[in-house]
Parts: C-alpha cells; sequence; structure tokens
C-alpha cells in the first residue's frame, strides 16, 4: 500500500475505502490494522474532504452522522498529533474553543448534579440545582448558533458543506437532550424515583457524551479545516456579526484582528463581497439616494429600508433560485438572523430534522399546488405565528418566497373593542 500512500487521488480513494468499510460493518481495529501506514498520516482536512466528496458522491448525509464517532475514533491516533492552529484572543477560532473550554466545566457541574440528585430523586434542593445547572448548559447554543450561522456558511462558499450538514444535525440531538432533560427535571420523580433515576441517565447520558465528542470533532477536524480553508477576510466578517448572536461563558479577547486591520463590515451580497472592506465611493453613496419607483408611490433605498424595518413583523426573502436575498430587522425579533445567510441556498439555514418541510413548500408553490403555508408554535411563552408566500409575477411564474414571522401573543389575548388612544381614556 505503501506505493500509493503520497499519490493523492489514489490516497483519496483509499481513505473512502476506510469509511466505506467502516459503514459495510467492519470494526475499527479491523480498519486500523489494514490500513495501519495510511492512517498515520492523516489531517483533519483530508478526513473533512473525504466525508465531504463520498456525500457529493451519493453517501447520505445521515449515514456519515450515524457513524461519525467510529470514523474519529478510527482516524484519533493520527489526529492527536497534529499540532492545533495558532490563534490570537479575539479570533473566532480561539473564542469557540475557548467556550469549549469553559462548556466542558459547565458539563461536569451538570453531571455531578445529575449523580447527586440520582442519589436522592425526592431532594427538592437536588432537583432545583440539578435544573439550575442544566440552564446553564443551554448557554452553549450560542456556540452552536455562530457555527451554523456564521462559520458554516462561509465554508459552504468553499464547497465545504456535507460536514457542516452533519454537525448541525448532532447539535439538534443534543437540544433535543436538553429539552428532554429539562421536562423530567421540571416533572420531577413522582411516585416512582427508580424509573425516574433511569430516565434520567437514559437521557443525560448520550446527550453528555454527544457534546464531549463535538468538542472533539471541532477542536481536531473543524476548527483546522476553517483555519486553513478560509481568508482573514472571511475570519474579519465573522468576527464582525458574532455579537449579535452572543457568546456562551467567555467574551472575545481584543488582540485579533492585529491593530491597523479594520474589521470587515456585514455583508450586504454575499460573504466573499466584504474581504476588501473599503468604504464606499461617491458613486455607490449617489445611487444609494436613487428613487425606486413602485407602483403605488416613489421612494428613496433608505426609506425602504426605514419601512422594511418599521414593520411588525419579521421578514425573510428567498429568490426563485432558493438564495435568501434579504431580511428586515424590526426592533422586535423571534429569530436572530447574521449576514452571513445573505446568499445562502436557504435549505442550508434550516436544521436537517425539517429540512425535507422547508423543501416540500418551496416544491409546492413552484408546481403551483399552493400559494401559503403556515405554522405557529409557542416559545419561551409566547405565540409565534409564521407564514410562507408565494410570489409570482404577472404571468403567475414562482419568483421566491416571503417568509413572515410575528409575534401575536397580545393579539390573541384581544378582546371587545377599542376606538380611543390611551390618553383619550
Amino acid at each position: 500500500m505503501s506505493e500509493y500512500i503520497n499519490n493523492s487521488e489514489k490516497r483519496k480513494e483509499l481513505l473512502k475505502r476506510v469509511i466505506r468499510q467502516l459503514h459495510e460493518g467492519r470494526t475499527v481495529d479491523e480498519v486500523k490494522a489494514e490500513f495501519a501506514a495510511l492512517l498515520e498520516e492523516v489531517g483533519p482536512v483530508e478526513i473533512a474532504q473525504i466525508e465531504q466528496a463520498l456525500i457529493e458522491e451519493g453517501f447520505p448525509e445521515m449515514e456519515i452522522k450515524r457513524l461519525c464517532d467510529v470514523h474519529v475514533a478510527v482516524f484519533r491516533e493520527s489526529l492527536d498529533q497534529q499540532p492545533p492552529p495558532e490563534s490570537l484572543p479575539g479570533h473566532p477560532i480561539h473564542t469557540f474553543r475557548a467556550e469549549n473550554e469553559a462548556a466542558a466545566k459547565v458539563l461536569d457541574a451538570l453531571e455531578e448534579a445529575i449523580e447527586a440528585l440520582k442519589a436522592a430523586p425526592t431532594d427538592a434542593d437536588r432537583l432545583r440545582e440539578a435544573r439550575e445547572r442544566l440552564q446553564r448548559m443551554r448557554e452553549f447554543d450560542k456556540h452552536y448558533r455562530r457555527k451554523e450561522d456564521l462559520l458554516f456558511p462561509y465554508l459552504e462558499r468553499k464547497g465545504f458543506s456535507g460536514p457542516s450538514t452533519v454537525m448541525w444535525a448532532i447539535h439538534d440531538d443534543i437540544r433535543g437532550g436538553w429539552k428532554a432533560l429539562d421536562v423530567l427535571l421540571e416533572a420531577g420523580p413522582a411516585d416512582d424515583p427508580e424509573d425516574f433515576r433511569d430516565r434520567v441517565s437514559g437521557v443525560f447520558e448520550p446527550m453528555a457524551t454527544a457534546i464531549r465528542e463535538m468538542f472533539y470533532k471541532e477542536e481536531n477536524i473543524l476548527f483546522p479545516t476553517a483555519l486553513q480553508m478560509l481568508t482573514e477576510g472571511d475570519w474579519l466578517a465573522i468576527r464582525a456579526q458574532e455579537p449579535e448572536i452572543g457568546y456562551a461563558y467567555v467574551e472575545p479577547g481584543d488582540r485579533w484582528p492585529p491593530e491597523g486591520v479594520p474589521v470587515a463590515p456585514v455583508p450586504t451580497a454575499t460573504p466573499a463581497a466584504v474581504e476588501t472592506a473599503q468604504p464606499p465611493s461617491p458613486e455607490v453613496r449617489a445611487l444609494a439616494s436613487v428613487l425606486l419607483h413602485l407602483d403605488t408611490g416613489t421612494l428613496t433605498p433608505e426609506e425602504v429600508n426605514r419601512i422594511l424595518n418599521g414593520l411588525p413583523v419579521e421578514i425573510t426573502y428567498v429568490d426563485k433560485d432558493d438564495t435568501v436575498r434579504y431580511f428586515n430587522r424590526p426592533r422586535e425579533r423571534t429569530f436572530l438572523r447574521a449576514p452571513a445567510a445573505i446568499g445562502r441556498k436557504v435549505q442550508k439555514c434550516h436544521p436537517p430534522a425539517s429540512l425535507h418541510r422547508v423543501q416540500r413548500i418551496l416544491d409546492d408553490f413552484r408546481s403551483g399546488k399552493r400559494d401559503v403555508a403556515e405554522f405557529w408554535i409557542q416559545m419561551k411563552g409566547r405565540f409565534i405565528h409564521i407564514r410562507y408566500f408565494a410570489l409570482r409575477d404577472e404571468q403567475g411564474e414562482y419568483q421566491g418566497t416571503l417568509e413572515v414571522v410575528q409575534d401575536v401573543t397580545e393579539i390573541r389575548a384581544l378582546e371587545g373593542e377599542r376606538r380611543l388612544l390611551d390618553e383619550e381614556e
């Protein structure tokens, strides 16, 4: 096999063969024994690229997710030898790593609380402490959100999408674990402490394992790959958008970006457009004041922007090619959206578990089967109404989709009539 190791294409095919054999049922030890020489030199970027290539060849993404931990087990010895890429405080990767370190301690504290609760399921103080530590653990969702809404879109523009889809699905599994554990702790042991112990263990243990395995996958595969694939302009744009989503447990340092390097503005078209970070020219500023002649009036772009942001609803426009082109920023928002979503395929902006619903709506809009789809959910005590509208031209041809999100909690509670202003009553 040694004659193939330095041949790039044959090396890739051998690595694909490693993963295929794992999925066919061979054990980690069997595969490692056969491919020992090859596995000694495998790097994180190579593993990510091989998974991406398999997905592009038709290998199911969810099958990659199912055995993702097995892949890591095979390549772990090689990955452990890879020196971690250097990054300065303030760089997005440095912040991600600091969050992982803090989250590991939060998870350990939650585990201690869970073990104490299992020893005394009816102890109200231990139950309260477990719930408090779980809420602290759930703050780590900001870490996953920044991956999904900022890091993944920039990697996708480099052709790196399969592994990020797999990770998002694992994030959702972890979120599901948090929610299920919260429900259990809220209900308490009732009349069957033994059953309560078993159910708590059955939820907590796989969730904790998934979080710890994700630490490893990020540190040894995702982050080194991202550092190699993304440009400084990409990182500057990511850094500029991070505060809107927020951070888990830590605040970013101030040693990056280096002095004299301006933080790139958020993108207005695609993330690639922010790399130069040049101020607008006089011509561009002049164009911003051009009047827009609409069906029922004339407005400047500034007025359009002001009106859209002043609406009491959140709107997102997806064009006929399924590309996210615009979203507004009203004062009150239910779903935070990062500018990195602009230029991204809408399918990549949704969790894998809900992708089939999104695709069905788009397909129905294209075929003319329907023009509206609506949902409503309850979130943090609020009633949220979500509607999708097909946009069509004068000939009835599909031109895109408008998503409208509205918090209707107060509207649903209205009764009778009100014809006067507060000060007139």
